[in-house]
């Protein structure tokens, strides 16, 4: 596992001015991926996953929109410009006068920017998460223990990867797939996770206010309610109470198990399982970032600056490199009743 890393604590505590909440609130693990060399035994981000070497490598053989990416190259020419951008980050760190990039750099990013041939055949899922249930808390079946999340690193109808779920006890995976095979091209690079491995948190969430019944967002929109609060706790943070809440106060951003929905730029939608009817709850939020501008009081202790150049995504916390549709979350909700249900997926 990776270091520890530790959310501030709120502002100040939402459920002294809003006791309503109180039963409200939801545990979340965040899980703060960070760059490491994760193992078939370890939570991960795009690591190595303890797949069972007589079981097939899922495909995606549906066809894929060759205009949608700006360019395709394969995962080893992606590989390689993450090192060239790391090596030369370096380089300026220490001396600022040096060129941007060497002769061999350029020659280098020049060949990955134009891109790789179209392939039209099936492409080969690539490993975004394992989860073992013996560290992280999510909604898990009784005969499983881990959580294997892969997708195809293509956009498809609903301008996201499309994501498989794969539960499994991992007792009875005895003998493990050394070389699962990789897609012969990417989609823009930004759906081929930089392996991490996570650091466990859990933290308190309460709902978006859109889940909220009427007369509690009207409460919360009534500023007389806050005038208990020193304004010195929250200005820097929001310029109104709705802002604050909102963005922190109410559900952490970034990749997480469990807690409340992170609506935006979305309403609420029915999330009913299409099996049982019963209501999907958030199993994985897969995060473009850790934070943005307007949930700083969400970055962990850890994460202030330090010396030195910083790695590659950690200006904004995309430690793992992934970038959907823009700075988006992909959320991933699932049925209480049978994880084994489909799955759904909420582009937030």
């Amino acid at each position: 596992m990776n270091a520890i890393f530790t959310t501030p604590p709120r502002p100040f505590d939402v459920t002294a001015l809003f006791p309503q909440l109180a039963p409200l609130a939801r545990t979340a693990t965040r899980l703060h991926p960070r760059p490491g060399a994760p193992t078939v035994h370890d939570n991960s981000v795009g690591g190595p996953l303890l797949w069972p070497a007589d079981e097939s490598w899922p495909y995606c053989r549906e066809p894929h929109d060759r205009h949608a990416a700006l360019r395709v190259n394969s995962p080893d020419d992606i590989r390689l410009q993450r090192r060239v951008l790391a090596a030369a980050a370096e380089r300026l760190h220490l001396d600022p006068e040096a060129p941007q990039w060497t002769p061999e750099e350029q020659e280098t990013l020049n060949l990955i920017n134009a891109g790789r041939r179209w392939f039209d055949g099936p492409i080969p899922l690539v490993p975004v998460a394992q989860l073992y249930a013996r560290d992280i808390a999510f909604p898990c079946p009784p005969d499983a223990d881990l959580l294997q999340v892969l997708w195809c690193p293509f956009d498809h109808e609903m301008a996201h990867p499309k994501t498989a779920l794969f539960w499994r006890s991992s007792a009875t995976v005895t003998d493990v797939l050394k070389a699962p095979p990789e897609p012969p091209i990417v989609q823009d690079g930004w759906y081929l996770p930089e392996p991490c491995l996570f650091s466990l948190e859990q933290v308190t969430e309460f709902p978006n206010p859109m889940e909220l019944d009427k007369e509690l967002r009207d409460q919360l929109d009534d500023m007389s309610r806050w005038e208990t609060v020193d304004p010195a706790q929250y200005s820097p943070y929001a310029d109104d109470p709705g802002e604050l809440y909102l963005n922190n106060l109410c559900s952490a951003p970034g990749w997480k198990t469990g807690g409340w929905t992170r609506w935006s730029p979305t309403d609420p939608v029915d999330r009913a399982c299409p099996e049982c009817d019963t209501e999907a709850v958030p199993l994985l939020t897969i995060a473009s970032s850790e934070w943005d501008g307007g949930s700083t009081t969400w970055i962990a202790e850890q994460d202030r600056p330090t010396p030195g150049p910083p790695p590659l995504g950690s200006r904004d916390g995309n430690f793992t490199l992934i970038d959907i549709t823009g700075g988006n979350n992909l959320q991933l909700h699932v049925c209480p009743s049978s994880p084994y249900h489909p799955h759904f997926e909420l582009l937030q």
